[in-house]
């Protein structure tokens, strides 16, 4: 059994790390297997040596955080644990960097993980960068963030958002209304967005202006896009001729994010996903970039890195039961 005091300064930034009802403690002592007692500005934690030092980093790493301002919740603790397991605590530091966008409310929005970093540093660098990974990893809510930040800035002079629809047979049909009113559904996760970091007023003003498009994918044929701001979401719903069509609509002053998760493929089994082709085509190309983030950059609620996890080791299994399966036919 070890034990390591830590002495801190500052009682707001302790209590911000503890949280309602000490309950980013209890998610360190559980994660880690120790006990963390608190006396005045003192942290007494024990346990094995090993763990000691993980959680006594951890909690150095949740102090500088709050010491900057930046809110502890459920998602950073769980992060930062990964990071101290995975030996990458010293990426700690990038985790309190620039505010991406404000919401309409006021709200800053920034990048939570190391990986989401990247995904808005490549936006920022390259003409096209493409976001791939799975569900809750902010590929799209960052994307339209970028994209309002650069609509206010004046450096487009639009922004445009569209998604295939990939029911657009007999099943748009039954819906009501006009064409736009049958794909609005698929549509909503991007109205959503951007209700939240422009308000809805705001939104519905510069929409009846053209300045801001959310369309689906079959509106794109045929246009080039100028001074724009153009995000592709669910591109893993793309036929390779789609996203060929796509990719060529960009234009001068123009930037375009696609994003998509290539576990999520909803086309025909004898259909090849666009975004699965692109990824393979446009590898090394220069100006393009290709983000993957992981299930260490969910920031939903931790069931959804759990089920992401349990997705991927059923795959892994089913994929090595395939290979067995293979190898016995071919030995009979």
């Amino acid at each position: 059994m070890t034990e390591r005091v830590l002495n801190f300064d500052r009682v707001e930034d302790l209590i911000a790390v503890f949280g309602s009802f000490d309950e980013n403690i209890k998610r360190i002592e559980d994660a880690l297997d120790v006990k963390i007692i608190n006396r005045g500005t003192d942290l007494r934690v024990s346990g094995d040596a090993e763990a000691v030092d993980k959680a006594a980093r951890a909690l150095e790493g949740l102090l500088a955080l709050a010491a900057k301002g930046e809110i502890i919740d459920e998602q950073r603790v769980r992060y930062l644990i990964t990071l101290v397991k995975e030996g990458n605590d010293d990426y700690v530091t990038q985790m309190a960097k620039d505010v991406v966008c404000i919401t309409a409310k006021g709200k800053p929005i920034k990048a939570k993980t190391v990986g989401q970093q990247k995904y808005m540093k490549a936006i920022a660098k390259n003409t096209v960068t493409l976001g791939v990974g799975p569900a809750g990893t902010g590929k799209t809510y960052l994307a339209v963030a970028a994209a309002v930040a650069a609509f206010r800035e004046r450096t487009v002079n639009r922004i445009i958002l569209t998604r295939p629809a990939v029911e657009a047979g007999e099943r748009l049909g039954f819906l009501p209304g006009d064409l736009q009113n049958k794909v609005d559904p698929y549509l909503r996760p991007l109205y959503d967005a951007l209700y939240e970091m422009l308000g809805p007023e705001t939104f519905q003003k510069y929409q009846e202006r053209g300045s801001i498009e959310v369309a689906p994918l079959a509106y794109m044929r045929g246009r080039t896009l100028d001074d724009s701001f153009i995000i592709l979401d669910e591109a893993q719903n793309t036929t390779k001729e789609q996203m060929k069509m796509f990719l060529t609509r960009l234009g001068f002053g123009s930037k375009i994010v696609i994003t998509g998760d290539v576990t999520q493929i909803d086309l025909p089994s004898d259909k090849t996903s666009g975004l699965k082709d692109a990824l393979r085509v446009l590898e090394g190309v220069q100006d393009i970039a290709i983000c993957r983030l992981t299930a260490a950059d969910v920031v939903r609620h931790s069931l959804v890195q759990k089920i992401i996890d349990a997705y991927e080791k059923a795959d892994k299994k089913a994929e090595a039961a395939k290979t067995v399966n293979s190898r016995n036919q071919r030995k009979k």
